[in-house]
């Protein structure tokens, strides 16, 4: 793993805690297979960072209370 990488994985507590979680991208950095902006692609799946994840939880947010106010009338 290069030097910059190791830094900027650091750098980011939530990239950190999830390589602390799933160790084997270890072996990925190491061996050149993985980079770090594919890193945080992944990890940002894992952890429903997306922007499609944060609409789809608005929108499910809105159904939810929608549902709410329609069953106090």
């Amino acid at each position: 793993m290069q030097l910059k990488q190791q830094v900027e994985l650091k750098e980011n507590i939530k990239y950190y805690n999830y390589l602390k979680e799933n160790s084997y991208f270890i072996k990925d950095f190491n061996r050149g297979v993985i980079d770090v902006k594919a890193f945080a692609r992944l990890m940002k799946e894992k952890y429903k960072e997306r922007v499609t994840d944060k609409l789809n939880n608005a929108v499910d947010n809105m159904e939810l209370i929608s549902s709410v106010l329609d069953i106090l009338k």
